[in-house]
Order: C-alpha cells, then structure tokens, then sequence
C-alpha cells in the first residue's frame, strides 16, 4: 500500500514529453533530442519515438540529426501531462553542418573555418551507387581522383587516390580525427602515383562511415607531415538505435565484373551514456576484361609458319578468354571481408574513454602479360607448350585499433590516444614458371610480400577564454614509430638452376631467372627498419571581432634519420555578411621520404614498348645507387600552400563557394627511369638488365579553383536538390631535372618526358561532379553526371620526330603521344520506401556505355592488346553496370 502511494504521488508531480522525429519520407532512427538548459537528452528508437519524464514547468526540446536542420520547440507542461512533441526535420546545407577538420577549437561550420572543406554526408553515402571508398569519393568529390589500375602488379588490388592532382603521400587520412597508417605497397608500376606510398581507403568499410570531412588546404604545420594537398577525415558512425542491413548484387553489360555487397551495422548501449557501434562488410568482384585481339606471334617469329602453327594448335580457342584476347585487362578479381567497431563509455562526468578500429581480409587476383610459347628464355615448352597467363594472387591484411581518454582537467580539454595500424601484403604467383629451373620448375610460388606497421601517440590540450570575442589555445604532442618489413619468397620463386635453351640461329642462351611476372623477395632483399617522429605544435584561435577571425600553427618535426624541420600556417577569415565569408591562407609544410622508399629493393619484369626486361629497383642503402649513381641520401620534400576562398548562403536555398590554391613543392621523391646501356658490367651479378632507384629530383607547381554550388527547393508536391562541384587544376614541373654529377647529361634518362607527363597530366585537368535528387512521396529518383577533363600520354622518346614509327591503323608514321578528349559518366537510380523498414533501388552507373578513347597509334596497343591506355585513365573501362539494391532498417 506504502509503495503505490509513493508512486501515485511521484505520478502526480512529474510529466512526460514524448514523440516522434521524421522526415519528409518517414521516421528518423537515431536523431537527437535534448532539452535545452538541462542533461537530458536521448535518440530516438527504431520507429522515430523519444520519451522524456519532466517536473511541471516549461522547456525548450530541441532535435536534429547530422547534415538536418535542427528544431526547436517551447513548451509547458503541468504535473500529470502527456505531452506529445513531434519533429519534422528538413535535410540541410552542408555549409551549415558544423566540421571537425582545420581547428582545435569546438566545431563550426563552413561559413566560420578559414579552410575550405567538402562534407559527404550521411544521405549522400547510402544513396551512392558505388560499394568501395576510392569510388565514392571519386564520383562525389571534384578534386580526389581514384581509379582501377590494370596490369600493374600490386596496384592492381590498391587503388592510388590524390587529392587537387598531387601523390597518394601527400594527402593525410585520418579516422575520427586520428591519423591512419599507410599501405605497404609502393607503386612501381607506370601508374598515376609511381613511387609513391598512399593509404587503402577500401579496407574501410563504407557501412561504418557516417560521413566524411576533406579539408582542401595545406595542413602539416596542424596534423603532421604528409598534409600538403590536403586531408581526409572518416567519421564513423555513433547510432545504436537500429540494425541496417544492405544488400546490392550488380553486373556489367558486357556480362562480366559482377558484384555482390552485403554489410550490416548495428549499436549496443553500454550503461547509460555510453554505446559501441559495429559493421560486417563483404564484397565480391568479379575481374573485367576489356583487353584487344592479339595481332603478335606466338610460336615463332616467321608470320607464315606462325600462322599455320596456330592453325594446328588451335591456339585461340584454349585460352578462356573469347575471340583472339590472349590477356585479361581491366580490373582484378578481389574478395572483401571487414569488421569494424567504433565505441565510447564514460568514465566519469568529466573523462571518456573512446575506440575504435577494425580488420579487413582481401584476396585479389589479376593477370600478366601473356608468355607466348616463342619466347624460350621466359617459357619451359615442356611444361607450358602454348605459353601461359601468369596469375597475381594477393592476400592484403589490415588491422587498426585506436584508443584513448578525452575530458575536462582544470577547464582544458585534454585528449590522450594510441592508434596502431598494420598492412600487410603477400604474394603468390599462379600458373607461372621459374624458366631456370627447366621442366623441375613449379608453377605456383610463394613470392613474398611487405608488411607495415605504424603507432601514433598524441596528446592534444585546448581551450577557449572569453578574451576579445573568443580566443582558441591548443597545444600537444605526437609520437609515431614506424616499422617497414620485406618478406622473402620461397626459393624457387627466385633461384637460378641455370636452364639454357637454343635459339633459331642455333646459340645455347641463358634462360630468365625468377618466377614470370616477377621473381621472388630473394633472402638479401629482406629487412626490418624501424624509425621515429616526434613532434610538437601550437594552434591559436583568435575572434578578433565578431567578424574576423585569425588563426596560426606552429609544428616542430624531429625524424631520427632525416632530422628536424619547423613549418607553420597563418589563415583568417572575415564574415563581409552574416551569410558570406572570405578567407585566405598561407602555409608550409614538411614530407619526409617513406620507409618505403629509402629501402624498397626488388627485381621486377618490365615490358618496355613490348619488350621484357629485368629491373632492379635498388635502395638508398645500395652500392649500386650510391656508388654507380652517385645518388646521395633522400631529402624531405618542403612545400608551401597559398589559398584564398569566399563561402556564402543566398535565400535559405543556395550556398557556393569558390577557391584558389597554389602549391609549391621543392625536392619531390620520384622513382627514376631505367638504365641500362653503360652499366651492364654493374648489373650482370643481379641478373637484371636496367636499374632504377629514388631521389629528390624535381621541384613542382600546382595551381588551379575549387567550385560548389548548392540548390534545395519544394518543387511540386515533392523535394528537388541538386549541387555541382568543380576541380580545375595545373602542375608544371619546375626547373631542370636535378642529377647526380655522375648522371650530368642524362636528366633525360633520369625522369624523361612521360614521367614529367605523369605528374602534369595523367590525372584530368578538370573534374566537374553534379548531382540531382528528386523525393516524391515513397519515391527518389537520383542522377549523378561527372565530366572528367582530357589526360595525356607522352611517349619516352617521341620528343624527337625521327622517333616515330609508322602507326599500322593509318600507315603514315606519327607519333606516338596521345590525348584523351574529355568524357561525362551519368549514372541513375530510383528508390522506392516499401515501408518504414524497406528500402528498394534499382539503378545503374555509366548508364550511357561512355568508355575513354582508344588508343590512335596502333605501336601503343602491344601488339593489339590494349584498346585502352593503362597508363593514364579517368574512371577506368568497366562500361555500363546495373545493380539492385534491398536496404533494411530494422
């Protein structure tokens, strides 16, 4: 009796405030909802709803969700009420959405940073066609550009990724405002990238993105070295309120490249505060093929008796390709698997303890250049009698776990974090021979592989005193060690048995040593280098007036092995209206070489205008760099950002923005050409026939305009919004090619003219992304064009007209340069609501087939194989695809 008494009294004198949160098209799991002035506040469950119990008197309920525009209600209530607040919330602009990236002070929106910065936001990345990172970002963001890379080894199965048309490792990746580690993988290939260290956007999973932040600025002197185009910062999602199932299954025209994606996310609270939100991937691609007929021989080089042996052979019809395609030329084969977690529990009112990280598995598989039964000293006939297609199996492992304890000491904030992050990648070489070992050859071999490891430290201490109209002081520290394997193969995989074959003229030849398509990680080409960072910064924040704002950073940089270097930044930002702000910004900023570059060493094969070679790609620690050479130890390439913007909001329905950069980077890290002629005495022992190496050999300018615009309006009975996005950039390479004394005179052999190519146009010129959604009532229907500008392929020797060789496909003798006219991809899809918990889409991407030029010179096919240039490539060559997509709220 005592206890309903109780209850009946404390009935009376409490209230309840409840409701729902929805938008135009249904329910809003997840949002927030908190009563201002006060510490409650909640999310709402599966179907929208939020509860709150309340004494008698009046409030202000607020609710909002991440890139919706917030709500906020008065109300009154008297003890014993049931008061129902309902919420509609309207999607709004990205440039009111407040970000985390270029401050230490609490997040503002873009209208109030002195940087500019792209958001994807929720909304636009479960309405993405695209399942993989890299191709998000390329289809959303103007200035990143990433594409599937073929017949390049490794880089097949890692996409390079860059940012305003610079290298993969100069863009710093962070997830949630942590730095994320590297590959192990360098680009060695004759890709965008060559030389260069970037890190596997894929191995992150995009069901465990809630949005992403990409500050276009220089930014070293604010979140370490690697920063100079730019960073990328992940967001993970928070939500424990809902289990999102999504399931896509998606198919090429041309029948081949399928696609199946299944991902499920999920949260768990843990205590009252505190949660853990958790994410399953699993991709499956199948490879694609867009390789030409074979116009070469294959058994011998008289056409007349070829012919008639691939007559009797039957040649063609064995390989599994269709036609006369004798390579598989495209993008590979790979299979997925990523678990990912993102969590944070209260440790008291005052501190919190925060993790996240995850696994991700890979298996790749891509092709070779075919080994045609002709050539003998790279084929043993009695294994192989009709040559082979060397398969590049590969195993890529990504681990990342971050921890760390945030709270108030004293009135600071003060953040403590250790992140470790590992990649690791191994090598089989399938269906492939090592030709020295004859017939006692296997045809599968462990080749090898690389491994990398990174551990941060950081400390970061802010805070904000009420001193003119607010100041921002942030300071702290990081501590990054580093570690860099190569693994050798088995031995096999390398050995010289000293097999010999005799050519047509009758000479007993030496056979090519290593398994085909590159040998194995020999034992001498192992290491374990280990390095420090340890650094130190200062950021200030200060709103001089209501108006301007000036901010500078300091950072000190201390590497073990390349010394130290101070860099800072000073930017500001004056708000001309309430809507309308300028900005400008100057910066320096500090890259030191990778591990990867001062001890990368392997021999690989190269097929140079059709022709096989073996490179060896020798270290800074080598004799043969620094004694053959002359090559000193690498040097830290040093940059400065200039940046200048204006961001504004016109009639509560259109933003813009505008921007300027120019970037200047000094002493830039590039993979040397191949050389062979006068050093074969050198090479002989290593049983390569050209070497190439790393150094500090040119100095670069890019410049170029950053562009969005951004329109929301009731059209009809439904919800129109559309944006346009524009990236137009330059690079020149400045200056004279810098050579060694010994190499005076061969700047040219050094870095010719298509790798001078590579950094000014293998990425377009331009890149204008737009986008179109309409919602009518369960309906969405979504159109997305990117026009992406003409790239360039520069021939190492067609500088000079006696160079060039007659081009099959027109008979008169041309160069070999080519230009690729610029193209728009459009890509469609339509939604349909079932009900509150299923969502269906069908849709296609590159709805309209546009595929990049052909090649106009038929020397730059190989012999018929490549239609399409691998060299340089806008968005690849996968044609059209069409999926269908069931995505489930539960």
């Amino acid at each position: 009796m005592f206890f309903c008494v109780v209850f009946g009294v404390f009935s009376q004198t409490k209230a309840v405030i409840k409701g729902n949160v929805s938008d135009q098209f249904g329910n809003l799991p997840g949002a927030k909802v908190f009563i201002e002035s006060t510490d409650k506040n909640t999310t709402t469950d599966i179907i929208g709803n939020y509860s709150f119990d309340v004494d008698e008197g009046e409030y202000i309920i607020t609710s909002g969700f991440v890139m919706y525009t917030s709500v906020s209600k008065t109300v009154t209530v008297k003890a014993g009420d049931t008061l129902t607040v309902d919420f509609i919330l309207e999607t709004g602009f990205s440039i009111d959405q407040p970000i985390s990236l270029g401050s230490r002070a609490k997040p503002k929106s873009l209208l109030k940073n002195t940087a500019a910065v792209d958001i994807i936001s929720p909304q636009q990345l479960i309405n993405s066609s695209q399942v993989e990172l890299t191709h998000i970002l390329h289809y959303l963001i103007p200035s990143f550009h990433s594409t599937n890379q073929t017949i390049a080894d490794g880089t097949d199965h890692i996409d390079p990724a860059t940012l305003r048309g610079l290298g993969p490792d100069q863009v710093l990746v962070l997830v949630n405002g942590k730095r994320r580690h590297n590959s192990s993988l360098l680009n060695v290939n004759g890709t965008v990238g060559r030389g260069s260290v970037g890190t596997d956007f894929n191995a992150i999973p995009i069901a465990s993105v809630e949005r992403i932040e990409i500050l276009r600025d220089g930014a070293t002197s604010q979140y370490g070295s690697d920063a100079i185009a730019g960073v990328i910062n992940i967001i993970l999602k928070k939500q424990i309120e809902t289990i999102q199932v999504d399931n896509r299954v998606g198919v090429n025209t041309k029948g081949d490249g399928l696609q199946v994606y299944s991902s499920a996310n999920f949260g768990l609270k843990i205590g009252e505060e505190g949660y853990v939100n958790v994410t399953a991937e699993y991709r499956d691609k199948e490879s694609v093929n867009r390789a030409g007929d074979y116009t070469g021989a294959v058994y011998t080089n008289n056409t007349t008796n070829d012919q008639v042996l691939i007559a009797q052979n039957d040649f063609f019809s064995q390989n599994t390709y269709s036609d006369k395609q004798v390579m598989e030329i495209g993008s590979a084969e790979t299979q997925n698997l990523a678990l990912s977690f993102n969590g944070e529990i209260p440790m008291s009112d005052y501190a919190t303890f925060y993790m996240h990280g995850g696994r991700n598995y890979r298996e790749g598989k891509s092709k070779g250049f075919y080994r045609f039964p002709k050539d003998q000293d790279k084929v043993v006939l009695e294994l192989f009698p009709n040559g082979f297609s060397p398969e590049i199996l590969t195993d890529i492992q990504d681990d990342a776990i971050t921890g760390g304890i945030t709270g108030i000491k004293n009135n600071w904030d003060v953040d403590f974090s250790h992140s470790i992050g590992v990649n690791r990648l191994d090598y089989t070489v399938n269906n492939s021979n090592n030709a020295s070992m004859g017939v006692t050859s296997p045809r599968t071999f462990y080749a090898g592989g690389f491994l990398y490891k990174q551990n941060t430290t950081n400390l970061d201490i802010s805070r904000t005193f009420d001193w003119y109209s607010g100041v921002n002081i942030a300071f702290g520290a990081e501590l990054r060690v580093e570690n860099y394997q190569i693994i050798a193969g088995e031995e096999a995989s390398y050995v010289n048995e000293g097999s010999t074959y005799v050519n047509t003229q009758g000479v007993e030849l030496p056979r090519i040593v290593g398994a085909q398509v590159f040998p194995g990680f020999q034992p001498e080409n192992e290491l374990n280098r280990f390095r420090t960072n340890s650094s130190g910064y200062i950021d200030v924040e200060a709103n001089l007036t209501d108006k301007l704002l000036v901010r500078t950073a300091a950072r000190y940089e201390a590497y073990n092995d390349f010394g130290g270097q101070a860099i800072w930044k000073l930017s500001g930002r004056y708000r001309v209206k309430d809507a309308i702000s300028v900005r400008a910004g100057y910066s320096t900023g500090f890259r030191a070489p990778s591990l990867h570059q001062v001890f990368f060493q392997n021999i690989s094969t190269q097929f140079i205008n059709g022709e096989s070679m073996q490179v060896g790609t020798f270290n800074n620690e080598s004799a043969v760099t620094t004694e053959a050479f002359d090559i000193g130890k690498l040097k830290p390439e040093l940059s400065s950002h200039l940046s200048a913007g204006i961001s504004g909001k016109l009639y509560e329905n259109i933003t813009f923005s505008f921007d300027y950069y120019l970037i200047n980077i000094k002493d830039r890290i590039v993979l040397s050409g191949r050389f062979a002629n006068g050093y074969e005495d050198i090479l002989k022992p290593f049983d390569v026939g050209a070497a190439q190496f790393f150094t500090n050999a040119i100095d670069s300018r890019t410049s170029g305009f950053d562009m969005s615009l951004f329109y929301k309006t009731i059209l009809g009975a439904g919800k129109f919004n559309t944006s346009i996005g524009a990236n137009l950039t330059k690079t020149k390479v400045k200056g004279p090619i810098k050579v060694s004394e010994t190499l005076i005179g061969q700047e040219k052999v050094l870095f010719n003219r298509e790798e001078i190519a590579r950094v000014e146009s293998a990425q377009p010129n331009y890149k204008v992304n737009s986008l179109v959604s309409y919602e009518l009532d369960r309906f969405r229907f979504q159109l997305i064009n990117s026009l992406f500008g003409k790239v360039k392929f520069v021939y190492p020797n067609d500088g000079n007209p006696d160079n060039w060789v007659v081009n099959d496909f027109t008979g008169v003798i041309e160069t070999r340069d080519q230009t690729f006219s610029p193209k728009i991809v459009t890509d469609a899809a339509i939604s349909y609501q079932i009900n509150d918990f299923v969502k269906c889409t069908i849709g296609g991407n590159n709805i309209f087939n546009v595929y990049p030029d052909k090649h106009k010179h038929s020397a730059n096919t190989e012999e018929g194989n490549f239609q399409y240039s691998r060299r340089v490539q806008q968005f690849g060559v996968n044609g059209s695809n069409y999926y269908l997509r069931l995505l489930l709220i539960l």
